[in-house]
């Protein structure tokens, strides 16, 4: 037992509304527990925002509350502390008792939703005297695993040192594919999995395909529906399974980038806008045949052979999604929300179900309204694409049906606490994996080793055996990107690694320069690396393929536009054409268009006229 002043003139902080001489016999953060005179913690937390059981540790006899002071608490209790954010330290409050911590400052890979690795790093700080031990065993993976693991993670400064070790077998080396294209290294991951499970009798649950943004699971999809493999795609929508809830949230997707394909599908024609299943059908099979997203196929619409009628319709729906992207900075998530079902008609749709049906889902939805309210107070920096990765990291787990023999397919952030027999981590470029914007962050420094964080889960994720494969070109946002392979590959000491090395399809250097001098990456980590380069960095905007094509002055007959000249299209207005490539099948033409900036398109369906 303590009076409450003496415990705040322990922690030197006097910020307290109401009076201080209540008694208090324990400290706790679990409403049930609360019992006559406890020191009730809100604590926001994963899951739950302890704010939200402040009237049942009142019930339960609470006399004083510590809140964040960005809450009203209404209390009946007796005094509330109100901290800043939660910064008085629940630590101080606690310092005095026996306390028990659990943590891996090697997995602290939720930055974005406001995690500080601090909490572990500076633990002792907080505490002086307390006892670290080290869990250094690793239960899960072979040995050469952890032996490439700890090679990453070593990189990092911000961390405790500790290496893993395990009492299992060697196990096989870590195996390395680098392929040509995203599509050869979607399709190679697919069929060893399939040879795999043919030649050692294994499940098709055995497998996981982890990757660093939802944008990759696109191939691989299409990849199983070809060979017929059954799988499962973890980390799409997933908070709560009805119907109206999942409409929003793709909704929300669609207008933050529009890279989810399912997405943008689910929403197209909710409510009803006379698209059919055919016209989806052919927007589809043009945009698999162009290596874009879904999204960019319907703004391309007018490309699509035989689309007909249905092009006026779609064009109505991506003007409608345009208009809410241009309206982001202006409105919360709740209020665009709100916005969506007024616009779009689904509210109205709901009404006119029935009073009690309709009644119901408006609830639901309203429900999710109060989830973007509270996640735009408590995130530092709330933004869209914030608030639905912190949906879907909640709802990963949860949608996982182990039961399922089915491959499984998964961000890395929603892999961990998970493991799998037999893990393929894809993708593993710079400017992919780790993120570009880690690269050029002006805390690069910091979300580097976020980065290098999450490649040591996913790498920990899996049992017997690791593969990682990268690709020296993949479309992204309809642009080519020809990157370097990830500088956590290039981590791994050669020894560790079982590479198969493949020529390019083309004549073209790599990006490592000639073939031939590749496998250096691996044998000497201190050579220069050479700077990622995409079509956009290309020195005058010129892409590999098209820069000789530009130099010689040569276009193509059906084009009556060149470099240089001015030309104008029917949504951005006047530009200048910077460049142009033949891309086999069509031009892809480069324009800089006045208030619009640089635009990629393909030439047939731009309808680009001189000016």
């Amino acid at each position: 037992m303590q009076l409450l002043r003496s415990l705040l003139k322990q922690i030197s902080y006097e910020s307290v509304r109401g009076d201080d001489d209540r008694v208090i016999t324990d400290i706790c953060c679990h409403s049930e527990k609360v019992k006559e005179g406890s020191l009730f913690v809100c604590i926001n937390g994963y899951r739950n925002n302890g704010h939200e059981y402040v009237p049942q540790a009142v019930e339960h006899g609470a006399a004083v509350l510590v809140v964040d002071d960005r809450y009203v608490i209404e209390s009946r209790s007796g005094p509330v502390i109100l901290t800043e954010h939660m910064k008085v330290n629940v630590y101080e409050l606690i310092r005095d008792r026996n306390i028990c911590v659990v943590g891996d400052d090697d997995q602290s890979i939720y930055k974005f939703r406001g995690a500080n690795i601090e909490n572990i790093l500076s633990f002792e700080k907080a505490f002086p005297g307390a006892r670290v031990i080290k869990l250094e065993q690793n239960y899960r993976s072979t040995q050469s695993i952890l032996n490439a693991a700890n090679e990453v993670i070593r990189h990092n400064r911000g961390r405790k040192d500790k290496t893993l070790w395990t009492a299992n077998d060697e196990g096989p080396k870590v195996r390395f594919r680098q392929y040509d294209t995203a599509y050869e290294e979607a399709d190679a991951i697919i069929r060893d999995i399939e040879r795999e499970k043919e030649e050692k009798n294994a499940e098709y649950s055995d497998f996981a395909v982890l990757y660093r943004t939802n944008a990759q699971s696109r191939l691989l999809e299409e990849k199983c529906i070809y060979y017929s493999i059954p799988y499962r795609l973890v980390g799409g929508v997933n908070f709560y399974q009805r119907k109206e809830i999942k409409d929003i949230l793709c909704y929300l997707k669609t207008i933050a980038n529009g890279r989810d394909d399912l997405a943008v599908q689910r929403v197209i024609n909710v409510p009803k806008r006379g698209i059919g299943a055919t016209s989806i059908g052919k927007v589809t099979i043009y945009a698999s045949a162009n290596g874009m997203s879904f999204y960019d196929a319907l703004l391309r619409v007018r490309g699509v052979p035989t689309i007909g009628k249905a092009a006026d319709k779609i064009e109505k729906f991506t003007e409608q999604i345009e208009n809410f992207r241009s309206r982001l900075s202006a409105l919360s998530i709740p209020e665009l929300i709100e916005v969506i079902l007024e616009e779009t008609g689904y509210k109205k749709d709901l009404e006119a179900e029935g009073e009690i049906e309709g009644e119901t889902r408006l609830q639901n939805v309203e429900e999710l309204v109060n989830k973007a309210t509270g996640y735009m107070s408590t995130a530092e920096e709330p933004t869209l694409d914030g608030f639905l990765e912190e949906v879907a990291l909640v709802a990963d787990v949860d949608s996982l049906d182990e039961s399922e023999n089915r491959i499984v397919l998964m961000t890395l952030h929603g892999a961990k606490g998970l493991e799998f027999p037999k893990v393929y981590l894809a993708g593993m470029e710079d400017g992919l994996f780790p993120s570009y914007m880690s690269i050029t962050s002006d805390s690069s420094s910091e979300d580097l080793e976020e980065e290098r964080r999450l490649a040591y889960v996913g790498i920990t994720r899996a049992k017997e055996e690791l593969t990682i494969t990268c690709a020296r070109q993949r479309m992204i946002r309809g642009e080519t990107q020809y990157n370097k392979v990830s500088r956590f590959v290039r981590e791994i000491p050669s020894e560790l690694l079982e590479s198969e090395l493949r020529k390019p399809a083309s004549a073209r250097e790599s990006s490592f320069g000639k073939e031939s001098s590749f496998p250096s990456f691996l044998q000497n980590q201190t050579t220069a690396r050479p700077k990622r380069t995409t079509l956009r960095q290309q020195p005058s905007g010129q892409s590999m393929q098209a820069k000789a094509l530009v130099t010689k002055g040569v276009v193509k007959s059906e084009l009556d536009y060149g470099v240089g000249d001015t030309v104008s299209h029917i949504k951005f207005g006047r530009g200048v054409v910077k460049n142009i490539m033949d891309g086999g099948r069509d031009y892809e033409v480069t324009v800089d268009f006045e208030g619009y900036g640089v635009k990629k398109m393909f030439a047939s369906f731009a309808k680009l006229k001189r000016i």
